[in-house]
This record gives structure tokens, sequence and C-alpha cells, in this order.
């Protein structure tokens, strides 16, 4: 998927064009919502802007940080769910216990391939997340948008948008050994947006 929507080729729009799509979603997989995915996203925004109100960048990264589910929408091919929304983790090395679902895991080739089941896998300790691959998700399409489209936002903010659904580092703190110092450093910020 990753190859197929790394394309950035099913339309263009504007953030907002792409903020109304999302009025006709509401995410499954977040027990805390139950609203159009445009009312989380302004809400998101605006909670920022109230706690960081000099920080222009982590309003618009609140905005934008879930515009990825677009994919859930016929122009972007309407995938389901289970393609788009929920936890992201690492793939290349052992699947922490702390990921939703992780018996599920069990049924995966990789989960008992010599090569991808340790800690490390195929990383280095300290290789920096963006070394890492990560499951796909709206949260690594939004990134690629942003990344591809020459973002303005800081490191931070394309962190935040990448990282915000990898539960298992924010809330568990595992894979922290796969962190450089620029992740440490942008952790603090996805911390402060969480």
């Amino acid at each position: 998927m990753r190859e197929e929507y790394g394309k950035l080729n099913r339309t263009e729009m504007s953030i907002w064009e792409c903020c109304e799509l999302l009025n006709e979603f509401v995410d499954e997989s977040d027990p805390d919502l139950d609203e159009p995915q445009i009312e989380h996203l302004l809400q998101t925004a605006e909670a920022i802007r109230k706690d960081y109100p000099d920080e222009d960048w982590l309003h618009l990264t609140g905005l934008i940080h879930d515009l990825g589910k677009v994919l859930l929408h016929s122009s972007f091919g309407e995938l389901p769910q289970w393609a788009v929304v929920g936890d992201t983790y690492p793939v290349g090395c052992a699947f922490d216990e702390s990921i939703v679902h992780h018996k599920y895991f069990k049924e995966n080739p990789d989960f008992n391939n010599p090569s991808y089941n340790t800690k490390y896998g195929i990383y280095t300790e300290g290789c920096g997340l963006d070394n890492v691959f990560m499951s796909w998700g709206h949260d690594d399409y939004m990134y690629l948008v942003a990344k591809e489209n020459k973002t303005t936002l800081p490191s931070a903010g394309l962190f935040i948008i990448r990282y915000h659904s990898f539960y298992a580092l924010h809330k568990s703190e595992a894979y922290k050994h796969l962190m450089n110092d620029e992740d440490r450093e942008n952790m603090k910020w996805l911390k402060v947006y969480l």
C-alpha cells in the first residue's frame, strides 16, 4: 500500500477541502470519539491553540494530523477502516506485547522469522525512527503528503503526524531503543500534543 499510495496521484485539494471530506467519517477504532473527524480536527487544533498560543505550527499540526483518513473516501480508494485507522507499530522487528491485538501476530509469518522476531530485527540501536518501517495507515500517508509537498512544519510537527498512533511507543515506551536524539527531542512535543 505504501508504494501505491506513496505516489500521491489520487487527487489534489486544499487542506480545508480535505477536512470537509472527513465530515463523512467516524473513526471506529477510537473509543473516545463518536463524532465526524472534522469535529475532532477542529477541537484538537483549538485545544492546542488555547494551551500553546505562540506555537502556530502546533495548531496547524493539530488540524491536519488525521487528514490521512481521507484514504477512507472514494476519491482516495475507499480503503476499509482496518487498513487506515488504529495503532501503528514497527515492522521488521519483534512485535511488542503492548500493541493492541498483539495475540493475532502469532498468525503473521514475521512472528517466527528470525530476521524479524528479535528486539532489533533488521534495525540497530539508535538508528532513528525515520529509518524504521512502520505499519501502513493514515499517519504515514499524511506524513508522506506533508513531506512530499515540502511542508514548512518543523520536524516535531512531522513526528507528531507520523507517530501519534504509535501507542506502543508513547504509552508503553516500547521501541525507545530505536530512537535517536532528534526522536527523543520530538517526543517531547508528541507528549504535549497527546
